[in-house]
């Protein structure tokens, strides 16, 4: 691994980076956590995500041509200075591959742009360690009775997905505090609300 890359980010990083940039500062550059893995919402996504790898371990979506499946794959880009666990990666009989994530959430008629960063990252990250390409990514919502939809993995976004990467590592390495976000109902309950000056 390069200068550039002695740390990782991850797809955790990024759908942070994307709700406010200034969570990725206050945790990494001033060392205050945010403490999201006391929610009991996180939690409870992490429950789901295991117990999902357990059941139906040879289960195959073959609606969606899928001919083979691995749970909780642990994938890293030393190029990128990426790393994450996808929570299942599909291959598919036309060769591409696609990762599927579950997400303890409703569906309420759209698929929000941190999912669809989030699908993309770890797009890449399949890429980058099988070489097959990726052109789908899926989603599965688990509070709407198991909703599966398919993001597009476009080559832009998985460029803007890559200008991401480098602004948060611009934050962590160079300790560059960014703008907030400009959704300012999301700052009312934020954890770092009484530090973050507006």
């Amino acid at each position: 691994m390069n200068t550039q890359t002695q740390f990782y980010i991850t797809p955790s990083d990024m759908l942070e980076y994307l709700y406010c940039p200034r969570f990725i500062y206050f945790e990494n550059v001033l060392g205050i956590p945010e403490n999201q893995g006391r929610r009991w919402k996180v939690q409870k996504g992490r429950n789901i995500h295991k117990k999902k790898a357990e059941q139906n371990p040879d289960y195959l979506r073959k609606r969606l041509g899928i001919v083979d499946k691995q749970t909780e794959v642990k994938l890293h880009s030393d190029r990128l200075g990426v790393r994450g666990i996808v929570d299942e990666i599909l291959t598919l009989d036309d060769g591409t591959m696609a990762p599927l994530d579950y997400k303890y959430a409703e569906y309420k008629g759209r698929i929000y742009q941190t999912y669809k960063y989030q699908a993309a990252v770890y797009g890449i990250l399949i890429e980058e360690n099988y070489g097959k390409p990726v052109n789908t990514g899926y989603l599965v919502y688990t509070r709407s009775k198991n909703k599966l939809l398919d993001v597009p993995i476009t080559d832009t976004l998985k460029a803007h997905v890559r200008e991401t990467i480098i602004d948060i590592r611009r934050v962590i390495r160079d300790g560059w505090f960014p703008q907030s976000t400009k959704y300012k109902k999301r700052c009312i309950d934020c954890c770092y609300n009484g530090i973050c000056v507006q």
